[in-house]
């Protein structure tokens, strides 16, 4: 493992715009660096690289990140090969992180298992190969589907022959219980073994690194089921994997969109037409793993159903997962094709363009919605319109709450029901009201003791926060001071957090609510986490006012994870930021979203005095908010409305400033 202190050291001393321009012709454009992307077919340089900022940033596809990230996604090497190569360049050496005898164990174990699976994989990968090359049958089958050998060649496509044990001609040991664990092989209730594929076309299956961690096998001829794929092993997850992501990501790129089809023979088929860019899921439903691996790659993304009954369901399963990761940025639509067709067939019959015209027409995700809610109630009378409202209802509050999505489709619904948004609004919120004071009594009966707790605020994004101060007989310590903005308070933790904003960021770093883990951001919170993303070394001079005002701070989460994770990592510039974070987290996915405007932004010659004026809006919303629960609960004793008083005199001071 390697030290996350060694990565920042390493990306401190090389520069992106030296390892970038091993392999693109940069010049110079202002500020920054200008060429042609590396990632996607341009004709006019929309890939820029920052040299102060170190990192890069594609206006046309959305590829960035750091020198090591450009190094992965360029060469296709794995991290610590990529940390290695610019190690290497610089004269530095990696150092392996101190583990315990037990870790270390452990990881020896697992990446000696990781290897035996695929080990296996690939000497039945040959097998199966070899077998095609020998079987006239399944040759007569791909060119009767209209695969060339080049096509065939690029997927891998094999054959597993008749024989029910035909890989004991490839494992010395058939009995070896790896190949069972492996999937290739069954055993039987009474101990016999079979290979578990024959008399298939097989189809491996690789990971998002070109890894093979499984197969796919569809049947000639008569045969169930259909489609065989291999079972769950400690590396394939079906739920996690999509079939054609690892052959298809340049085209991706290139083509700025990902389709999503239902089988292997519809990647392979639409690769033979020049569509270049579907994946496939594995027989199973579309499921948030997939959506979210598939949003890293492109941010549009187009799935394809058949047109009868069955698709249009499997399409309302896949639409009621995608909603809590919309997103304004991204763009979801369905392909319906005619039940006669699937996309294999249709572009056989009709032509790579005529495939790509239907698939520029197909609907938006908000199109769907709306369309299907209405087939599915009679909206000329008041009951089917209240029925609608019903089923409606909790789809619409899956959408993240700050997107300007949510806010045009609920528009778009309230005209579809005869209602104002005003009303609908206000429904919503109702709902979302009595849900939220169902969850509390739920708390509330599992933890009695906590549940008169005056500051155990709840705020109105759905997520709590641990209190600050547990009561306020008098006023807490520095609240009423000055911002003492450059102290280095000896209360604030190593990270840059004290020790109950710490906490609170790594909730927020964990996921609350399901609302709470989508990527919708305030204004406020973007702003200061523009700030901190392009000048990190803000975090090593925030005082003790600030870490406690941030961490009572509603809708911050991202912004407290993000000043732990600079101060955890010793990040000093963007790129070192955005290697530094979880690629699979949260945060992760604001920094990108957000990255493109810090690269475009000048260098602010006072970040410290914006800094200072984003937090003294943060403060007066904490003090707001804290008022509105004080009324909210009827000001009922002396205690509160001394609190009351005091916030009200501190309101007035901020506003004097």
């Amino acid at each position: 493992m390697i030290p996350e202190s060694f990565v920042q050291e390493l990306l401190a001393r090389v520069d992106v715009a030296d390892v970038v321009g091993r392999y693109v012709q940069l010049k110079k454009g202002g500020a920054n660096l200008l060429g042609l992307c590396p990632f996607h077919n341009e004709k006019s340089p929309s890939f820029t690289v920052s040299p102060t900022k170190q990192f890069y940033h594609c206006f046309g596809c959305g590829a960035h990140g750091s020198a090591i990230t450009f190094l992965m996604e360029h060469t296709g090497a794995s991290f610590p090969e990529a940390v290695r190569s610019l190690a290497a360049g610089v004269g530095m050496t990696v150092p392996e992180a101190p583990r315990s005898p037990q870790s270390r164990e452990a990881s020896r174990r697992r990446k000696e298992e990781v290897s035996r699976h695929q080990l296996a994989l690939e000497s039945a990968q040959r097998f199966y190969l070899q077998s095609l090359k020998a079987s006239q049958a399944a040759i007569r089958y791909l060119k009767d589907r209209g695969l060339s050998g080049e096509v065939a060649a690029r997927f891998g496509l094999g054959w597993s022959g008749h024989d029910r044990r035909g890989l004991a001609t490839v494992f010395n040991n058939y009995e070896d219980p790896l190949l069972v664990e492996a999937g290739l092989v069954v055993e039987a209730d009474d101990g016999r073994r079979y290979d578990r594929f024959r008399e298939r076309v097989m189809f491996p299956i690789r990971n998002a690194r070109g890894h093979l961690i499984g197969f796919g096998g569809r049947v000639i001829g008569k045969g169930e089921p259909k489609y065989l794929n291999s079972p769950e092993t400690p590396i394939f997850s079906k739920g996690q994997e999509l079939y054609g992501l690892w052959e298809g990501r340049d085209a991706i790129r290139r083509e700025g969109h990902v389709l999503v089809v239902e089988g292997y023979m519809d990647v392979v088929g639409l690769a033979q037409q020049g569509v270049e860019n579907a994946v496939a899921t594995l027989g199973t439903a579309t499921t948030e793993q997939h959506i979210q691996k598939l949003l890293r790659v492109a941010d549009k993304i187009v799935f394809s159903f058949d047109g009868d009954g069955a698709g249009r369901k499997a399409a309302w399963r896949a639409l009621q997962t995608c909603l809590p990761l919309l997103r304004d940025d991204v763009s979801l639509r369905f392909l319906f094709l005619p039940s006669n067709h699937d996309p294999d067939s249709f572009v056989r019959e009709h032509g790579a363009q005529a495939f790509r015209d239907t698939v520029a027409g197909a609907p938006a995700l908000s199109r769907f919605m709306l369309d299907e809610l209405a087939q599915r109630h009679n909206l000329n009378e008041a009951e089917g319109r209240a029925a609608c409202v019903h089923e409606a209802r909790p789809l619409l509050l899956q959408l993240p709450r700050e997107t300007t999505l949510r806010v045009q489709i609920e528009r778009e619904f309230a005209q579809q029901v005869k209602l104002t948004p005003e009303e609908l609004a206000a429904h919503l919120e109702a709902s979302e009201h009595a849900a939220r004071e169902a969850e509390q009594w739920r708390n509330a009966a599992r933890v009695p003791e906590r549940h008169n707790k005056p500051s155990q605020a709840h705020y109105a994004d759905d997520t709590h926060f641990e209190p600050v101060f547990d009561h306020f007989p008098t006023e807490p310590p520095g609240f009423m001071d000055d911002m003492d903005v450059g102290a280095n308070t000896p209360g604030v933790s190593a990270s840059g957090l004290s020790a109950s904003a710490s906490r609170v960021s790594g909730r927020a770093k964990a996921g609350g609510s399901p609302r709470s883990r989508t990527r919708a951001v305030t204004p406020l919170a973007k702003r200061l986490l523009r700030l901190l993303l392009a000048h990190p070394e803000l975090v090593h001079a925030l005082g003790d006012q600030q870490l406690e005002t941030l961490a009572r701070g509603p809708h911050l989460n991202m912004v407290r994870a993000l000043i732990e994770l600079i101060g955890s990592s010793g990040a000093r510039h963007v790129g070192a930021v955005l290697q530094a974070a979880d690629p699979e987290s949260d945060l992760a996915e604001v920094l990108r979203s957000i990255s493109t405007d810090v690269l475009t932004q000048t260098d602010l010659p006072e970040p410290m005095a914006e800094w200072n004026d984003a937090m003294h809006k943060v403060e007066v919303d904490v003090i707001r908010a804290e008022q509105s629960e004080l009324i909210a609960a009827g000001l009922p004793d002396a205690v509160s409305r001394e609190r009351y008083q005091l916030l009200t005199r501190r309101l007035a001071k901020l506003s004097e400033s």
